[in-house]
Order: structure tokens, then C-alpha cells, then sequence
């Protein structure tokens, strides 16, 4: 499985999201930042976390022209009631046969009992500046795609 790094091009892919609606990684991101971020299960103590982390700074991803995107493989119904329940004003996308997964090179933890927690940072023309793992410790990826999205743009200034 060929892994997904920094410096690479994110692949073109589309998944149905919270609502059952196909969405295009592409049309999505339209030449805005994009934190995309995977993690194992809806509504799971660090789950709800990092997703909540995500919902609480989501003005500051918008202050820096990015989509935020959760990711696992958990059913479309099953995001909907999630983003429901925790206000997300993001979109979940559902990757119930790990499709997109695969495609990306998203590696399991726990001894591959477990899909892996992986968030990638990717800018405006769709080039992955940062990779963040961390399985347990779901407030770092929200503060490290925050200190990306500020590097990458103080680079374009």
C-alpha cells in the first residue's frame, strides 16, 4: 500500500457524506486549504474529542480559507446522527469500504486492530503540507493543522 506523504498531490476521489450526497474531494476544496482527518468511529470518547476540537476552532480554519473534513468508515446515517449530536458544521464523509483509505496509504494502529487517527494538512493547490499521528491524543491534530495553515501561509506572503 503506497502511503500518501508530504510534498505529494491528494488524489482525486468522492465519497457520499453525512447527508448520502456524493461529494467530490476536488469540487470541495476549490482552490481553498484542507484539513482532511481520519479517524476510527463516530460518537467514541477520543472521536467525539478531536471532532469537537475541530467544531470549537473551526472559525480559525475558515480564517485561513479551509475546508475541514472528517473521514472514517462509519455509515452515512451514522455520521449524520454524530454531526447532529455535536453540532459539526463540517462535512463527515463515509468510506464504509475503506476505499479512500487505501487509495491515501492510511495505516491501522493498535497492531492494525484499529483504523488509524491520520490528519492531512493540504493547501490551496492541493499539495499535503503536514501529516499529523497521534491515536490518543486527539488535541494535537487540531493545533498542529492550525500551526500548517499558519506556516504555509506566512510562505505565500
Amino acid at each position: 500500500m503506497k502511503r500518501l506523504n508530504s510534498g505529494c498531490r491528494l488524489p482525486s476521489f468522492s465519497l457520499p457524506n453525512q447527508n448520502g450526497k456524493i461529494v467530490d474531494i476536488n469540487e470541495l476544496r476549490n482552490g481553498k486549504n484542507l484539513v482532511l482527518y481520519f479517524y476510527p468511529k463516530d460518537d467514541t470518547p477520543v472521536c467525539t474529542k478531536e471532532a469537537c476540537g475541530f467544531r470549537n476552532n473551526y472559525s480559525q480554519f475558515i480564517a485561513y480559507n479551509c475546508e475541514v473534513v472528517g473521514i472514517s468508515a462509519d455509515s452515512p446515517k451514522s455520521h449524520a446522527n454524530f454531526a447532529k449530536k455535536h453540532s459539526l458544521p463540517f462535512t463527515l464523509l463515509s468510506d464504509v469500504d475503506n476505499k479512500v483509505r487505501n487509495l491515501l496509504g492510511v495505516p491501522r494502529d493498535f497492531l492494525g486492530l484499529v483504523s488509524g487517527r491520520y490528519t492531512y494538512v493540504i493547501n490551496k493547490d492541493g499539495v499535503v503540507v503536514d501529516i499529523i499521528n497521534s491515536t490518543l491524543n486527539a488535541s494535537t491534530h487540531i493545533k498542529h493543522s492550525l500551526k500548517a495553515l499558519e506556516d504555509e501561509q506566512s510562505t505565500n506572503y
